[in-house]
């Protein structure tokens, strides 16, 4: 047996695929969520107010959408690989420099600009167009894997971070985040990331013949299922009803969960949490994201539509937030138990959204353009996620608490939810053609 030839390894070459996204979302967003763990420190020692940090926050958000169909444009043209060990570089280096973090504009410059920037590189969409060609069939399931990944990094590494801090201090923390994705993200995606399985020889979900397209026959010649809505570029796409409709629901994703990313902690910390619980809170969070994520990718795989999954999870989200208003304005609720209600709910449904538009954007436009399409509408993403960190900020200065921003964050979700519902699906999407003899 040739140790080095995937095909004969008995393990699909796919597999360390996923592993190594995985463990590159975990290190480069599992870190950038663990922003929220050093707001407190920082505006202690510079004496700064919660919307001057928001704006860091956002403007990062803001540029990572701007900056993400660039990328993905460079994916589609140069390769998974390079792409993303670029931006693993950035990530870590930046990361490294806001220990050196001396006024609001560095803040503004490393975290919002550099750091940004550098994420485009390592997405999920990125990371994802190179998982839909490594798998068809499991295409969800591995996905959800990979989103699963950057909630896995908010489990462990936004308790790390504020354990790290009350230990060290916020400098030294950011310092040790840094030296980790750098020494540990890059040889792995030098090692193990590869764009198509053809290349070494392999067929999508490790089959040993080509699959037979969804609705054909095992061992009858096929064509290739029709794709009306099939893009050989990004401009054809967005020229559709489906993408505007995901890409809709999509800006309200980011306006309620980037919200969290940076107000969340400092939420609870205002609400008599100690910092460490608000933090383990954050993370037990982010830890259901992975099982919500993974769960998600894979029922959808199973059971269509997948635009019914995506209706499902806006409006348990939505209903989340309504629980955590509640929590914060009836007296009779204990904020514990509804930050922790809140944080099941809606750990659940956080990153859930990105295996099922990832694989129902594939599905609807093929995957020849398919990270400069995904990063396009993830654009809409971040606009959602840099005006919610303004907005939740400034009502915070404004009103003293965060029950106006929650609200607001509730009721979005719900028009979120019914803009997926009427996505024609069945119409438009490859899974549901039939097949030419």
């Amino acid at each position: 047996m040739a140790a080095g030839n995937p095909a004969r390894s008995g393990i699909y070459y796919g597999w360390f695929v996923v592993a190594t996204c995985m463990f590159i979302a975990f290190l480069t967003m599992g870190t950038r969520n663990a922003f929220g763990a050093f707001v407190v420190p920082m505006e202690a020692e510079f004496e700064w107010n919660r919307t001057v940090v928001s704006w860091a926050a956002a403007l990062g958000a803001l540029l990572n959408g701007v900056t993400q169909p660039f990328m993905g444009y460079l994916f589609d043209r140069v390769g998974v690989r390079i792409v993303v060990m670029a931006g693993i570089f950035v990530v870590g280096t930046s990361t490294l420099l806001m220990a050196a973090t001396g006024s609001i504009w560095f803040l503004i410059a490393v975290f919002g600009v550099v750091s940004a920037v550098g994420q485009s590189g390592t997405s999920l969409t990125n990371t994802g167009a190179t998982l839909s060609k490594w798998f068809r069939r499991r295409r969800g399931l591995v996905i959800g894997l990979n989103a699963s990944g950057m909630s896995l990094g908010g489990l462990i590494l936004v308790p790390f971070a504020a354990f790290l801090i009350s230990l060290i201090d916020w400098r030294l923390s950011w310092i040790v985040m840094g030296l980790m994705i750098l020494v540990l993200g890059i040889p792995m995606a030098f090692l193990f990331l590869h764009d198509d399985p053809a290349k070494k020889g392999l067929n999508p979900d490790g089959d040993p013949e080509p699959a037979p397209a969804p609705g054909g026959s095992p061992g009858v010649a096929a064509g290739p299922p029709p794709q009306p809505l099939f893009a050989e570029n990004w401009r054809q796409a967005f020229k559709s009803l489906p993408i505007w409709q995901m890409s809709f629901s999509y800006f309200i994703c980011g306006s309620t969960t980037f919200m969290l990313s940076v107000h969340f902690v400092p939420m609870a910390v205002e609400e008599g949490i100690k910092p460490q619980t608000a933090a383990l809170i954050f993370g037990l969070m982010s830890g259901l994201n992975a099982l919500g994520a993974t769960g998600a990718g894979w029922i959808s795989d199973r059971i269509g539509g997948r635009k019914n999954w995506l209706t499902a999870v806006y409006f348990c989200r939505g209903t989340g937030y309504v629980i955590l208003v509640l929590s914060l304005v009836v007296p009779e609720i204990p904020i514990m138990a509804g930050l922790l209600i809140f944080a099941f709910v809606a750990g659940l449904s956080w990153i859930a959204t990105a295996p099922l538009t990832t694989s129902l954007t594939a599905e609807v436009y093929g995957l020849k353009s398919l990270a400069t399409i995904s990063g396009v509408a993830f654009l809409f993403h971040q606009l959602g996620g840099f005006s919610s960190v303004l907005l939740a900020g400034y009502l915070r200065e404004m009103t003293g608490n965060y029950i106006l921003a929650f609200t607001i964050a509730a009721v979005m979700l719900y028009p979120a939810a019914i803009s997926a519902f009427t996505i024609r699906e069945r119409r438009y999407s490859v899974r549901y053609q039939p097949v030419p003899a």
